[in-house]
């Protein structure tokens, strides 16, 4: 009898102290998983002069693949097609960066007088919020005079010239790094899926590294291209705007509209913003500056709301809120190629997930559509 009660209650305590164990394997799991996220996005963030180029060439290679596909068939090699394609993209930076020089180096020259002149419109509006000011004054008043017996010491900071032309060399050599890797991706053909291929221990984890790869290079091709044709669209209507309008180097408001339209969201904002800052000082009033930001705004509200729901379909469509965490983490981790590398990256991870088990949950979160896609392979 008391050996029973002596069973049952060792029992008990093992019953008890099995959810504590599971619990503690699970917070060493979590802790696990949150030191080593952190410990990648540490090791991402300093080695982006390496990572960057790495990854913007990947990108392309995913982007143009296609082509380099499709010509195979009539024979052309590869290498050839590769190296047409990389001399292409070399000349077309070659003349568009020489194309657009002239404007910005303008600008940069005039940057004082554009300072003066935007301040001086700003003063109509700056009267408006006399309150401000005065509380402004007071606050200043309430921490002390500057005494005249003390110097103050002005640390100049290095003009925009002298900061251009000292990354002119870092920015050069990430751009021939990214080419170069480009043509060799491009000449390889699906020699790293075939080697990906043979490492893999079985045979349904070969099948399924051949579906994820096809599955990334079509959706990933699918979006840049149809979100391409859809900026240059959008940044010639705005370019027609501002020559409409009057404003300076329409042309290159086309070309910067074009580029910051693969921002979502926040690329129309920047776009809105600097077109007002340069409307203030073209045009002689503020109301009619306002109409550019307006033009560029109504312009972007179209592509956004309208044109690219209805070509992009429900298939390509992506949660918005993972869609600016993704553009401000990447914005903040590589600069301005990791913000346009957002939704991209985002899709490569929506298709890993859904092929992967253990991961729909991540993959419907990035979706848009509350239910499971249909079309997606089975496992």
């Amino acid at each position: 009898m008391q050996k029973n009660e002596a069973d049952e209650s060792a029992t008990g305590s093992a019953d008890r102290a099995a959810p504590l164990i599971v619990s503690m394997q699970g917070l060493v799991r979590t802790s696990i998983i949150g030191i080593f996220l952190i410990l990648l996005t540490g090791a991402l963030y300093f080695a982006q002069d390496v990572l960057v180029p790495i990854a913007l060439a990947f990108f392309i290679a995913v982007l143009l693949s296609p082509i380099v596909r499709f010509l195979q068939r009539f024979g052309i090699m590869p290498g050839i097609t590769a190296t047409v394609i990389v001399v292409a993209l070399l000349t077309l930076i070659g003349v568009g960066g020489y194309s657009l020089s002239g404007p910005i180096s303008g600008w940069i020259d005039n940057a004082p007088r554009i300072g003066q002149q935007i301040e001086e419109k700003l003063s109509v509006l700056r009267s408006s919020f006399g309150f401000v000011a005065q509380v402004n004054e007071q606050v200043s008043e309430l921490g002390g005079k500057d005494d005249p017996d003390v110097q103050q010491v002005v640390m100049k900071q290095p003009g925009i010239l002298n900061r251009a032309a000292t990354g002119m060399p870092a920015i050069a050599t990430k751009l021939g790094l990214t080419l170069v890797l480009l043509l060799f991706l491009l000449a390889a053909g699906d020699l790293f899926r075939e080697k990906l291929v043979k490492v893999l221990p079985t045979m349904k984890d070969k099948k399924r590294a051949v579906h994820i790869s096809r599955d990334i290079e079509r959706e990933v091709s699918r979006y840049l291209l149809t979100i391409a044709f859809i900026n240059v669209a959008y940044g010639g209507a705005v370019g027609i705007g501002m020559a409409f309008l009057g404003m300076p180097n329409p042309v290159l408001w086309g070309v910067l509209a074009f580029f910051l339209a693969f921002i979502p969201y926040l690329g129309a904002l920047v776009g809105c913003g600097l077109v007002f800052v340069v409307a203030l000082v073209s045009f002689p009033t503020i109301g009619y500056a306002l109409l550019a930001p307006a033009i560029y705004a109504v312009v972007a509200i179209i592509e956004g709301q309208f044109l690219t729901p209805m070509i992009v379909g429900r298939r390509l469509e992506m949660n918005a809120v993972a869609i600016l965490i993704s553009v401000a983490f990447w914005g903040w981790l590589w600069g301005i190629i990791g913000a346009l590398m957002a939704v991209p990256i985002l899709v490569m991870i929506k298709v890993f997930s859904d092929h992967v088990e253990g991961l729909e949950p991540v993959g419907q979160f990035l979706s848009t559509s509350t239910h499971k896609d249909s079309s997606s392979p089975e496992k």
